[in-house]
């Protein structure tokens, strides 16, 4: 059952104990991340993380991506070959997803990986997500804390408008780091296959089509509730536009041009226009080139028709 009122605590010693219990009671918590809010639940407890879905209104086939301490705690659900150990160890703690053989025998409820024989893990770098994970002491899966298939929140107030009412608690670390998701990289057989572009750029090209395999690939996702139009180089009667670079708007991206900067502000903004008295919202056009390809696959997604 939904809770009638979601308690908003600010990250420290007594959040996260709070946490931890709710975590240990089979209840989701909204945990900041560096990357977005995400939707915190044990990842060994199917109804914890029915209740994820339900909260979320998640479809059943999109996989959950599930957050570890370290390497050390991801071998014990998931398959590593030395480019996967490679990778993470490089990478990890920070935005980087490895979509891996899940071990046999692993303690995962079978609709974290939603009935496929891969597993989605990362070793996320915020301290409040490190913390939440190591006392409640076991993997946690976490998927973004948004209601499916809407904008990503990067601030607690952006989860409370969200899920308020459906979820106990949300933690508030402030204003998420990258705001956007992580890279999502499935490692089978040597190769690497880009699933969701994002902070970590691999020089691999996003694999087209094919079935889900990983959280962010439906076509329609992250999106507002107005029409949106992209690649605008100025508003049309009724847009907020969202600027970038030499193109003003309502608010911009970054004035200057940087790609770093324009990840972090992309779903900030866009919760911002869709509050707004405008009926439609407008992009500029960001480059598709390092982080911009990340934040061009997001906007895309966005901007397609709902299914």
């Amino acid at each position: 059952m939904s809770a009638q009122i979601s308690r908003v605590l600010s990250y420290g010693p007594e959040a996260i104990a709070e946490a931890a219990r709710l975590i240990l009671a089979g209840q989701p918590v909204a945990m900041p991340t560096e990357t977005v809010y995400g939707l915190a639940a044990d990842a060994g407890n199917g109804e914890a993380v029915a209740r994820v879905y339900a909260a979320k209104g998640r479809p059943s086939f999109n996989p959950l991506i599930v957050h570890v301490r370290d390497v050390n705690q991801a071998i014990e659900i998931a398959e590593f070959n030395a480019q996967a150990r490679q990778l993470a160890e490089q990478y990890w703690p920070g935005p980087l997803t490895l979509v891996l053989p899940l071990r046999e025998g692993a303690r995962i409820a079978s609709l974290v990986t939603a009935g496929l024989p891969t597993i989605a893990v990362r070793a996320p770098a915020h301290a409040a997500m490190q913390s939440l994970i190591a006392a409640a002491g076991r993997p946690l899966a976490a998927p973004s804390a948004n209601a499916s298939g809407r904008i990503s929140p990067t601030r607690a107030e952006h989860v409370l408008e969200s899920l308020g009412g459906r979820i106990e608690l949300i933690v508030d670390g402030g204003p998420t780091g990258h705001g956007l998701e992580s890279t999502i990289v499935a490692v089978e057989k040597g190769e690497l296959r880009l699933l969701r572009p994002g902070p970590v750029n691999l020089g691999l090209e996003l694999e087209a089509g094919g079935r889900i395999e990983a959280p962010g690939q439906l076509r329609s996702h992250y999106a507002p509730l107005k029409p949106l139009r992209l690649e605008a180089l100025k508003a049309r009667e009724g847009e907020w536009l969202i600027g970038f670079g030499p193109v003003t708007g309502k608010a911009s991206l970054s004035t200057s041009g940087n790609l770093v900067e324009a990840a972090s502000k992309l779903f900030e903004l866009l919760h911002e226009a869709e509050k707004s008295d405008c009926p439609a919202i407008a992009v500029a056009p960001v480059p598709d080139e390092g982080l911009g390809a990340a934040i061009n696959d997001r906007l895309r997604r966005a901007a397609a028709p709902r299914t």
